[in-house]
């Protein structure tokens, strides 16, 4: 999986938790709100001072719309809201297609990828999301990097096939046209942008030995600098690996690509290469997890 190719260069396509950070409260996932004006809570601290006007419009804003999305969530089904036996009971907590499980995902790391995925439907999804990242990363237009990203997410047969075509396809001529020197690097003063960020992950078929996976992914690839002809953009992707259990992990035996879902653009107007630049530097990347 490569994003390079989206920007008309060339023809070829490259190729492609830690402890729960969450408070439990009482078994659920629950984030505990004080709400303001509030007496001595029992922590000690007594009356908070008065907010002023803004603080006070912002907080019953919030709770506006805190009150409207419950009705809208107890509207749904439609009905008479009887709650009759024959009514549809709602699934259980992290059920759904789309909820995070929670679970635990990764043991560890081979270098600067997740390693040792569990050996289960989840650990497939999070070991396909994460991999999704590698292979659109910046250390892609860098063949000793590239080498060592493709032999440790990879079959070694599958790696073995690779290595030639991407590095034919990651050539001199196809660095230059994205803005970079030989090495994959960017000019002085500029700064190459490629990031892949999954929104969604799907089983397509199982099995302990071979799993297939889809990743929904939104992606920013281009140079951002002051001489930059090529600024950074997004763009919309599903990438599905073919996924084996091989020495203990899940590893990608076939990959392929092809564009969307893609949402309507956004009116955000968009920022500096400056403001790009300093965002790539100082918000780091995540381990993803199903």
């Amino acid at each position: 999986m490569s994003q390079g190719d989206e920007r008309g260069y060339g023809g070829n396509d490259p190729g492609g938790r830690t402890d729960d950070a969450y408070s439990t409260l009482g078994g659920t996932r629950q984030t505990r709100t004080r709400l303001p004006g509030g007496g001595d809570d029992g922590d000690g601290y007594g009356r908070r001072p008065a907010r002023n006007s803004r603080s006070l419009i912002m907080a019953v804003g919030v709770v506006v719309l805190l009150i409207a999305a419950i009705a809208f969530a107890n509207q749904g089904g439609g009905g008479d809201g009887s709650g009759g036996d024959n009514e549809k009971k709602p699934e259980a907590a992290g059920a759904g297609p789309t909820a995070a499980t929670g679970t635990k995902p990764v043991q560890g790391k081979n270098g600067t990828i997740a390693a040792g995925f569990a050996h289960d439907e989840q650990g497939a999804q999070s070991a396909a999301a994460n991999y999704a990242v590698a292979l659109g990363s910046v250390d892609m237009f860098n063949k000793d990097s590239r080498h060592a990203i493709v032999n440790t997410i990879y079959t070694p047969k599958a790696a073995s096939e690779l290595t030639g075509p991407q590095d034919s396809a990651y050539s001199t001529d196809f660095l230059s046209k994205m803005g970079l020197d030989a090495e994959g690097k960017a000019p002085q003063g500029s700064t190459f942008i490629s990031r892949t960020i999954p929104v969604g992950t799907k089983v397509v078929a199982y099995s302990p030995a071979a799993t297939t996976v889809e990743v929904w992914y939104t992606g920013l690839i281009g140079m951002s600098g002051p001489e930059s002809t090529d600024p950074v953009s997004t763009s919309w992707k599903t990438w599905t690996a073919e996924l084996a259990w091989v020495d203990g992990d899940w590893k990608i035996t076939s990959d392929t690509q092809k564009d969307g879902p893609a949402p309507v653009p956004g009116d955000v107007a968009a920022s500096t290469s400056d403001e790009i630049s300093r965002a790539v530097e100082e918000y780091g990347g995540f381990t993803y997890a199903r």
